[in-house]
């Protein structure tokens, strides 16, 4: 490893490195405007410029490879000059509207212009003005800020996996554009929010809602899908006005998708706020009190086999264990948590559902095999890491699924081998082409998605994909590539807490069949909004969630629930990553937390040995799930034997990414990204 002097000290570092990283690990502060860690290097801003001694001129530190020897000075006169210089060449353009920039207070033009600028400019040139791009409902453009950084350009291209921005022009005329104009067609543009080190691209939904010092901060995690990236929320006035990415190297790195970032505004909308009774064939807004008499006159009214209690997506682990003892204390075997139909069964270990890999391994990973997943719908985050991967090199990825057409395309290359199930067991047998690939491969991982899982043939796949794990080396020594993808955030908790069907129980795909025949009598719905209407109109409902959607459309009795932003609970992600969500804001109305919305029903329901209070919850929690408190522990591999011959396709994804959940449903933000992004596509493929 060379050895530098940076201003007087020596450091060593790896070989490779650049200056900038190297001043960076001695603890030594270079202003920067283009480099980004997880970017390709530009060296377009100049502002890095530091003195190399042997040089004549500074250097950029972001572009010069360390070398053995070299004493760089960062706070030499040379450099000082050279960076007052840079920055007043930056200023003759840049427009003075920072009191009305959405990006005062956190601006590293702002930041970097008071630590290191002129304190005076000898331009008096009139400023050059630039048209304003049309980006869509997400990202605002005020292209005269712009400095040319390219950030955006380079994320767009390297992460986002779309060549839809560049620079036209050149020299003083040179802009920054989209190809097209009109929405990104990519699921994580709102990156490049958080990249553009000036107020050129703003929140279109944020504009002028509130200062950076008027927020209240609050760091959680996200539960639009299974991957939980952590974020921070930030809200004003008992209202969420944004969520930005929080660092999380294990997980979603500094990224989050749009959804995630956009969709808060569905918490707004259409929440239930108070307890409702459905009396003379509509709801009647009532008390907490007359609800819970209500529950307990149903259920002194029926036997306890005749109940079902059935959890969605977003219910958190506590909800789930207090649910669980409700339904033990009754004695009744109807629960169920696989909304989408999921193959999953008691019998299978925790191996089987988990996205064993880990997300940072992908990395490190040869060859991937994609059965019935569609990553960047299902999981944008892991469909970075895969496309990281890729740009490594060296990394074939193979399709088994039909193709989702080019508007839902994958952002990295794949061999299709096409969509027959029948393939699996040509691969089980060695006769595919592919078999050769994968046996030279030391890392191969599977990724499992819900087109596979949710097939009729879903448990004979999830069989079949696990002993071709085992048989052809997904599986060795410490490396384990079976990988399950799932959707719903508080699934993984509610199979770990065995919220399914038990002895002769009933299951959701079973509920319509067992309802018309009168078995289920009672439905407890806790966030689910998939069951079929008729079902609901036939069963007496209970539903306890945030949003007046189809599950509170027909149910007896409405119970509002706290939505993830509004209240602390456990989610266990995809590789059986344990974490919290934080209290950002208040409920609205009556509406509280849903495990102690349980806990005060079975008070009603005299079951004195339920937990008393949410303390014991997380005792009891943490004593059914022991391996929480080591947040993403190893699990051995156990077997999983093939029942029969497979038969059928798999089809190709066509769900709605940016209106596929009750929030998101919800907010008009995704409303308009859906809107733009399909007409975006139209007008591609005319």
């Amino acid at each position: 490893m060379p050895k530098i002097r940076v201003d007087g000290h020596d450091v060593e570092v790896p070989a490779g490195y650049t200056v900038l990283q190297a001043t960076e690990k001695a603890g030594v502060e270079v202003p920067h405007f283009c480099y980004h860690q997880r970017l390709s290097i530009a060296g377009n801003c100049r502002m890095c410029l530091v003195e190399l001694e042997g040089v004549p001129k500074p250097i950029a530190s972001c572009a010069m490879p360390v070398a053995e020897g070299m004493s760089v000075h960062t706070t030499s006169d040379m450099a000082k000059k050279a960076r007052k210089g840079v920055l007043e060449f930056m200023l003759i353009n840049h427009p003075l509207d920072c009191p009305i920039c959405d990006q005062g207070g956190e601006c590293d033009l702002q930041d970097l212009t008071l630590a290191y600028g002129p304190d005076s400019s000898r331009f008096q040139d009139n400023k050059r003005a630039v048209t304003n791009k049309e980006m869509g409902p997400l990202i605002k453009t005020t292209m005269t800020r712009c400095i040319h950084c390219t950030r955006c350009v380079r994320f767009a291209e390297e992460v986002g996996g779309v060549s839809e921005m560049g620079a036209v022009n050149r020299g003083e005329n040179m802009e920054i554009t989209a190809a097209i104009q009109g929405m990104m067609s990519s699921e994580m543009s709102g990156n490049m929010i958080d990249l553009c080190p000036v107020g050129a691209l703003t929140s279109k939904p944020y504009a002028f809602q509130a200062r950076a010092w008027d927020l209240k901060k609050t760091e959680s995690i996200d539960v639009l899908d299974a991957v939980g990236s952590n974020i921070r929320v930030d809200s004003y006035n008992g209202q969420v006005k944004r969520i930005l990415p929080r660092l999380n190297e294990k997980i979603n790195e500094e990224w989050i998708s749009d959804k995630t970032r956009f969709s808060y505004d569905g918490l707004q909308y259409q929440r239930i706020d108070q307890p409702y009774i459905r009396k003379d064939g509509a709801l009647q807004p009532a008390s907490w009190e007359e609800a819970f008499d209500a529950i307990k006159t149903r259920f002194s009214s029926m036997k306890s086999q005749n109940i079902a209690a059935y959890v969605g997506d977003f219910v958190d682990a506590e909800t789930i264990l207090v649910l669980r003892t409700i339904m033990d204390h009754l004695q009744s075997p109807h629960r169920d948590c696989r909304v989408y139909g999921e193959c999953f069964t008691k019998e299978m270990d925790r191996s089987h559902y988990l996205f064993n890999t880990k997300i940072t391994k992908i990395e490190s990973s040869d060859l991937c095999l994609l059965i019935g997943a569609h990553p960047r719908y299902e999981a944008p985050l892991i469909n970075a890491r895969i496309r990281k991967r890729f740009l490594q090199g060296h990394y074939p990825i193979y399709r088994l699924g039909e193709k989702p057409g080019s508007k839902s395309e994958l952002t990295y290359p794949v061999q299709d081998l096409g969509a027959d199930l029948t393939i699996l067991d040509d691969l089980m047998a060695g006769k595919h082409p592919l078999n050769k690939a994968i046996k030279s491969a030391k890392k191969p991982i599977m990724i499992l998605g819900s087109l596979a899982y949710t097939h009729l043939e879903g448990e004979n796949i999830l069989q079949t994909a696990a002993q071709l794990a085992e048989k052809f080396g997904f599986i060795h020594n410490s490396w384990n590539g079976f990988n399950v993808l799932q959707r719903g955030a508080s699934r993984v908790a509610a199979l770990d807490l065995g919220f399914l069907p038990q002895e002769n129980g009933v299951g959701i795909s079973e509920i319509s069949e067992a309802v018309a025949q009168d078995k289920i009598h009672t439905l407890f719905l806790a966030g689910v909004d998939t069951l079929p209407t008729d079902t609901m109109k036939k069963a007496y409902t209970i539903y306890m969630g945030h949003h007046g959607d189809k599950g509170a459309q027909w149910a007896d009795v409405v119970l509002p629930g706290a939505a993830y932003t509004e209240k602390e609970g456990t989610f266990i992600n995809t590789e059986g990553r344990a974490q919290k969500t934080r209290k950002a804001v208040q409920p609205p109305g009556q509406a509280q937390a849903d495990h102690e919305i349980l806990l005060k029903l079975a008070r009603v329901l005299n079951m004195d040995t339920l937990y008393k209070n949410p303390n014991d919850v997380s005792k009891g929690l943490l004593k059914a799930l022991p391996y929480l408190s080591y947040q993403a522990p190893n699990v051995p591999w156990v077997s999983l034997h093939k029942r029969g011959g497979l038969q059928g396709k798999i089809p190709a994804w066509k769900d709605d990414f940016y209106r596929d959940n009750i929030i998101s449903r919800h907010s008009k933000i995704m409303a308009a990204c859906s809107e733009a992004f399909l007409m975006n596509q139209e007008e591609k493929n005319v």
